[in-house]
């Protein structure tokens, strides 16, 4: 029993260990970094709805208005389908499109799929209630490991949606790995809804990741936090300052933890030991500014084809509805 018991933990460390390579991996090079997807333990997926409703952070509120305008068109152009969103959050932006389905098309299956399983189990009860006459049902995990996972569909058509501006997370060689699984989960005639940040002047940039109540300051710092409790760390999140800057050659959001201090960090489950220098930064999230057209040649590449596309008046954000 004593050496089932021994095997069973041995195997669940080693099962953590693995989760955490990127972990690893990321704090032992040279320039340190971390994954986005840290981001989002419970505390980090709260802190990010109240960021949706800064005055300063105008991608969720140009989005919500850009569906607003033209959720009925997409409806009329797909027709009922399922609809799998990655990265769903509490569905707020979703609930416009969803609105749009019970309208115009009648009928839809709705896959919200998100890291946070607290979130999601909440906005699931919450959807089921306001649409009783949908399939709804959540899946938990990363979106790339849902996209693996994620079976063929037995209705007409699916429409894979990405919205927000997760997208500008990737570097240029994931995001082109990441459309060639968008476009493996889809057959002929399905669709894919991607949302993209569009490329702007800083002036407006730099505030919405900078924002004056110090909501993304906690946000980034909570990634900090969320390491502690998942890998047994000993982060002390006061000897690290939050930064966003904007790096123009790449058109792009770079957002940083400054170490203050210097010192040593513990994760024990991952067996890991790092000393930061004071002045060193951890690099959490990269955020990407996009050019329309050179989107839809990225997404043509991959095979999936640009039908539609939506903006705001003042062209700072952009839906694409693209067909497998």
């Amino acid at each position: 029993m004593l050496s089932k018991s021994l095997t069973i933990v041995n195997q669940r460390y080693q099962a953590i260990k693995k989760d955490g390579e990127d972990v690893i991996q990321g704090l032992t090079q040279t320039s340190k970094s971390l994954p986005p997807k840290y981001f989002y333990d419970a505390r980090g997926s709260e802190l990010f709805e109240q960021i949706c409703d800064l005055p300063e952070y105008y991608p969720t509120r140009t989005e919500a208005w850009i569906l607003s305008q033209y959720a009925d068109e997409i409806a009329q152009i797909t027709g009922g389908c399922e609809l799998v969103e990655l990265g769903s959050g509490s569905s707020t932006k979703t609930r416009i499109l969803l609105d749009a389905y019970q309208k115009n098309a009648g009928d839809c299956r709705y896959v919200p799929i998100d890291v946070s399983g607290g979130m999601l189990a909440t906005t699931v009860r919450q959807l089921q209630q306001t649409y009783p006459d949908f399939s709804i049902a959540g899946l938990q995990g990363t979106y790339e490991a849902a996209l693996e996972h994620l079976k063929f569909t037995d209705w007409s058509s699916r429409m894979i949606c990405f919205m927000g501006s997760s997208f500008g997370n990737f570097t240029s060689q994931e995001s082109d790995g990441f459309l060639s699984k968008i476009a493996r989960a889809l057959k002929s005639g399905d669709y894919f809804l991607l949302g993209v940040d569009l490329q702007k002047p800083k002036e407006i940039l730099l505030p919405a990741y900078n924002d004056s109540q110090g909501v993304t300051a906690d946000f980034n710092l909570n990634m900090l936090s969320h390491l502690n409790w998942r890998f047994q760390g000993d982060f002390d999140i006061k000897l690290f300052k939050h930064e966003a800057i904007y790096q123009a050659v790449n058109g792009q959001i770079e957002m940083y933890l400054h170490c203050q201090k210097s010192h040593w960090v513990s994760l024990e489950l991952l067996d890991l030991q790092v000393f930061f220098e004071v002045g060193e930064s951890i690099l959490t999230e990269v955020s990407r500014k996009f050019d329309l057209g050179i989107m839809q040649k990225q997404l043509e590449a991959q095979g999936l084809k640009t039908v539609k596309i939506w903006t705001d008046p003042q062209k700072w954000f952009g839906l694409i509805l693209c067909q497998a």
